[in-house]
């Protein structure tokens, strides 16, 4: 017989919005982002923080989500990849990894972008070793990096201008 386990409430933002949710103590921030707030662009892989496809930004800061329970966050930001499209305009750095063809699959996308994001977030123009050292937490089987890094770097020479 399965052990009934109580859920706790938990309060926080994500996206720029206030929600508020009942969570399973053992719960996943990946798992509230993607089954209880239905933000499905966070993706899960691994489940152990070595791909990356669960990256999100926490109070700025990029995190597996994977690795972080949902209690943890109370209180928090959370930013995920939907949440950088604004008026149903994409961010540029999602602009940039469409434009120079870095999607690819699509799975580990969202991760790859949102750790980029963060790194612009402290470094506005960053070198080529920057961003591979940045990246080299996220895990990409389709290809062998340089239409991301390429991507990332456009940001640099103002392809882009919308924040």
């Amino acid at each position: 017989m399965r052990e009934v386990v109580e859920k706790v409430d938990l309060a926080f933002e994500v996206n720029g919005d206030s929600v508020r949710l009942a969570v399973s103590p053992d719960a996943t921030l990946a798992e509230a982002l993607r089954d209880d707030l239905e933000l499905n662009g966070t993706k899960t892989g691994c489940e152990e923080g070595e791909c990356g496809a669960c990256s999100v930004l926490l109070d700025g800061k990029v995190v597996n989500s994977c690795l972080v329970l949902a209690l943890e966050c109370g209180g928090k930001s959370v930013v995920t990849i939907e949440g950088l499209a604004r008026e149903g305009r994409l961010h540029p750095m999602q602009e940039a990894f469409v434009n120079h063809g870095a999607i690819q699959c699509g799975y580990c996308s969202p991760g790859m972008i949102m750790t980029a994001y963060a790194l612009r977030l402290e470094n506005a123009s960053p070198t080529e070793a920057e961003v591979r050292r940045a990246l080299e937490g996220n895990l990409c089987r389709c290809t062998g990096y340089r239409k991301i890094i390429d991507a990332v770097l456009s940001l640099n020479n103002g392809e882009s201008r919308h924040d």
